[in-house]
C-alpha cells in the first residue's frame, strides 16, 4: 500500500538570521568621514593641477591657408617684380608661402601665391588692398582658395 508522500517537515534547527555576519562586508554603507575627507582633498588637489596645467597651453589661434590670383595689366610686365612687391607687403600675422606662375591668356601669367594668415590679425581684404596698391603691376586680386586649418 502506497501512501501519499508526506509533506517534508523542517528540522528544529536553529534557522535564525545571522545578522551579525552580513555587517563584515557593507557594499552600500557610509564611509568614514575620514575616507571622505581625503577623497575630497585629493580630488582638489587633482582638479588643481589640471587648471594649472590647461593654464600654461597658449590659446588655439584659428589660421587660414589662402592662395591669391595676381593678375597683371598685360604680358609685358615683369612678375619676378610683382612677386617681389606682394612678398614685400609683411604684418603680423602674416606668412608668405610659395608662389608659381599661370598661364592666363594671350601670353600673359598671373601670379599665384599661398599665404597663411592669423584670422584675428589679417583679413582678405587687407590683402587685397595691400597688393592692388601696386597699381603699375597689379591689375587685379581674386581669392583662388581659402582653406581653415
Amino acid at each position: 500500500a502506497n501512501s501519499p508522500a508526506k509533506p517534508v517537515q523542517p528540522q528544529d534547527e536553529e534557522e535564525e538570521d545571522d545578522d551579525d555576519s552580513d555587517d563584515d562586508i557593507d557594499l552600500f554603507g557610509d564611509t568614514d568621514e575620514e575616507e571622505d575627507a581625503a577623497a575630497e582633498k585629493l580630488k582638489e588637489q587633482r582638479v588643481k593641477a589640471y587648471q594649472e596645467k590647461k593654464g600654461k597651453k597658449a590659446p588655439l589661434v584659428a589660421k587660414s591657408m589662402i592662395v591669391l590670383d595676381v593678375k597683371p595689366w598685360d604680358d609685358e610686365t615683369d612678375m619676378a617684380d610683382v612677386e617681389k612687391s606682394v612678398r614685400s607687403i609683411t604684418t603680423d600675422g602674416l606668412t608668405w608661402g610659395q608662389s608659381k606662375l599661370v598661364p592666363l591668356a594671350y601670353g600673359i601669367k598671373k601670379l599665384q601665391i599661398s599665404c597663411v594668415v592669423e584670422d584675428d590679425k589679417v583679413g582678405t581684404d587687407f590683402l587685397e588692398e595691400k597688393i592692388t596698391e601696386f597699381e603699375d603691376f597689379v591689375q587685379s586680386v581674386d581669392i583662388a582658395a581659402f582653406n581653415k586649418l
